[in-house]
């Protein structure tokens, strides 16, 4: 990629982050970041595809940072599972004390939920990173187990923080306390397996 690609790309950026952060992104056509930018109508599917590659790429650029500066502080594979769930969990706690925090969450868990993941990104947080630790944090657990946990958890965490259902997410909202949800997604993925519930049969 030329520097001037990366530079138009940036530009659209930066364009659409303040168009989202001022209206809120339902309210914003590309037609009107394309304009931001000072770029010819079709320069969003130009250097990203579509909307939604807009989109993934700037929350991957504003948000990626957060995640892994948090990451940078847990320990590597001897890391607790209490741990890991404060790693996912707080950055969204700290993200959601400001106005463009809680604008940008909002659109992650918009964006994010329907797949469990944000669309042809690799971020940390994307499940699979966390999915793997947990395996190694609970051997006990079968691969599935995992899995269908670590999906549960980040479900939970981003409609708990990114309230995707509101209309108005740069509104000053109460959250819950950060170690309440860091206890309730710690429970749910250190609770017995199936395989340790006397009498349980394995579902197929």
């Amino acid at each position: 990629m030329s520097d001037t690609e990366v530079s138009t790309r940036q530009r659209l950026l930066d364009a659409a982050k303040g168009l989202f952060l001022e209206k809120g992104a339902e309210q914003v056509s590309l037609r009107a970041v394309n304009a931001a930018a000072g770029l010819n109508p079709g320069a969003v599917h130009y250097h990203f595809g579509s909307r939604e590659g807009l989109v993934s790429a700037l929350l991957e650029r504003e948000l990626g940072p957060v995640w892994r500066a948090w990451w940078e502080r847990v320990p590597g594979d001897a890391a607790s599972v209490a741990e890991l769930v404060g790693g996912l969990v707080e950055p969204f706690a700290e993200l959601v004390a400001t106005r463009d925090g809680r604008v940008l969450v909002h659109l992650l868990a918009r964006t994010a939920l329907p797949a469990g993941q944000l669309p042809n990104v690799a971020t940390p947080f994307t499940p699979a990173p966390f999915e793997v630790r947990i395996g190694r944090a609970l051997p006990g657990l079968t691969p599935q187990e995992v899995a269908e946990r670590c999906a549960l958890a980040f479900s939970l965490v981003m409609y708990t923080y990114g309230r995707p259902l509101v209309r108005q997410p740069a509104e000053r909202t109460v959250f819950p306390a950060t170690e309440t949800v860091v206890a309730f997604v710690l429970a749910g993925l250190t609770a017995p397996g199936a395989a340790a519930e006397p009498g349980a049969t394995r579902a197929r």
